[in-house]
């Protein structure tokens, strides 16, 4: 499927890639789950975290931005069991919500916690409609995560990131997500089509501007929402958490296989000359 070249959309890009990512959805005490991706709950409140907001302070400037992920490497789920209490005298094991001890055959408590392991994410953060005052919140946003007020994770505060977040600002950051270097290695079967690779939206993704079409035929592209996520936040207040449902779109691409860069130093000489010759200029902030 093909579509017409939409509006340039100013935005931030975003490399997410770390030893550990976990991006919680349904998690519960005992049982800390991750999406397959970033989502926006886990995105907006690391822009939060970098701009140095408390969890009871308003959110609402940040829930206007549109995220889109393009999954470079969507790395493996690893199953971590964590122990808590085991071994101690009664005296000294996890206290109840009641304030009470735990007695010797439940003083020790599991926790079963999920993470993606070795995966790489690129992202656009953008807004379709460019107002002097989303171009300051952009530019905030851009500053703050280049200089945090708070460290930042990758969904949960044990997965620090790889390196810098912000790869820059462009005035049309979804051109860039496109054509940036891929951190995976080159695909070992090399259809004359290029080699897919998974976009995530929370809206369709009929505004992408594709350079090549869809694989329909296999892969959904992003013209209706294959599911929803409730991960669109509300609040992050600690005794008040909320969350509203939000629909999910899926669009698959074929990228140019000499887009695929490799791994560590290789990607990242790809990634440094990508940055200075297209997107850290006068023309490459514009495209």
């Amino acid at each position: 499927m093909t579509t017409p070249h939409p509006a340039p959309e100013p935005g931030l890009l975003l490399r997410l890639t770390g030893p550990l990512q976990s991006w919680g959805l349904h998690s519960h005490f005992n049982e800390r789950d991750t999406a397959s991706f970033p989502t926006r709950s886990g995105v907006i409140g690391m822009l939060a975290s970098a701009l140095g907001r408390h969890r009871d302070q308003p959110i609402g400037d940040l829930t206007t931005l549109h995220l889109t992920v393009r999954t470079d490497r969507p790395g493996v789920l690893l199953h971590d069991l964590h122990t808590v209490g085991g071994g101690l005298p009664g005296n000294a094991t996890v206290t109840t919500a009641e304030g009470k001890k735990r007695p010797g055959d439940t003083g020790t408590l599991l926790t079963h916690r999920y993470y993606l392991a070795d995966a790489a994410f690129t992202l656009a953060l953008t807004t379709p409609q460019p107002t002097p005052d989303t171009q300051a919140l952009l530019d905030r946003c851009a500053n703050a995560l280049r200089n945090p007020q708070w460290p930042l994770h990758l969904g949960r505060r044990s997965c620090p990131p790889e390196g810098p977040l912000l790869l820059g600002q462009s005035d049309n950051a979804l051109h860039h997500l496109i054509h940036l270097p891929l951190a995976a290695p080159p695909p070992r079967k090399k259809a004359a089509e290029g080699s897919p690779v998974e976009f995530l939206a929370d809206r369709p993704l009929t505004f992408l501007p594709a350079p090549v079409p869809t694989t329909s035929r296999t892969h959904e592209d992003g013209t209706h929402a294959s599911g929803q996520l409730n991960d669109q936040p509300v609040s992050y207040h600690p005794s008040h958490r909320a969350y509203r449902a939000r629909p999910l779109y899926r669009r698959t691409l074929h990228l140019p296989h000499a887009q695929f860069a490799g791994l560590g130093v290789q990607q990242l000489t790809a990634l440094r000359s990508y940055l200075d010759t297209r997107l850290h200029t006068p023309e490459g902030s514009r495209r």
